[in-house]
């Protein structure tokens, strides 16, 4: 038999992953700053937070996800963009001023689209971009 000349189709990404020094301390700030909701707690090892329609941003506690069946781990201050309206850029710069989070970028990018950059309290770099970023956004 011979293989299919395009792959199977995917439906975009489910989950992804932060891996943090203090599981409720970023659960709090990820409710907080974007009403993220744990939909699922794995105890010490991490959570399980809705962050979108069918789009799930997982913690783990660095190193606590090495032990399972299939383990996994990260480090580093890693990067997540999430796509705001952008009627709402200018409620997302006073919401951050509001909750003392430093923007420490704002880009216009050449498509038209803008973003803020921020950071977590792990020092991943966060991103909020409005349409135009990309060719597909």
């Amino acid at each position: 038999m011979k293989p299919a000349a395009v792959p199977p189709k995917s439906e975009g990404i489910l989950e992804s992953s932060l891996y943090v020094e203090d599981v409720a301390v970023s659960a709090r700030f990820y409710e907080k700053i974007f009403g993220f909701r744990v939909i699922s707690d794995f105890g010490e090892r991490g959570c399980a937070l809705e962050a979108g329609p069918r789009q799930v941003l997982l913690l783990f506690h660095k190193g606590g996800s090495l032990a399972i069946p299939t383990p996994h781990d990260g480090a580093g201050e890693l990067h997540l963009a999430f796509a705001i309206a952008a009627a709402d850029l200018a409620n997302w710069e006073t919401w951050l001023a509001r909750n003392a989070i430093p923007v420490e970028e704002k880009r216009q990018w050449e498509r038209g689209g803008q973003s803020l950059y921020f950071r977590d309290p792990d020092r991943h770099l966060l991103e909020i971009a409005t349409p135009g970023v990309w060719r597909i956004y």
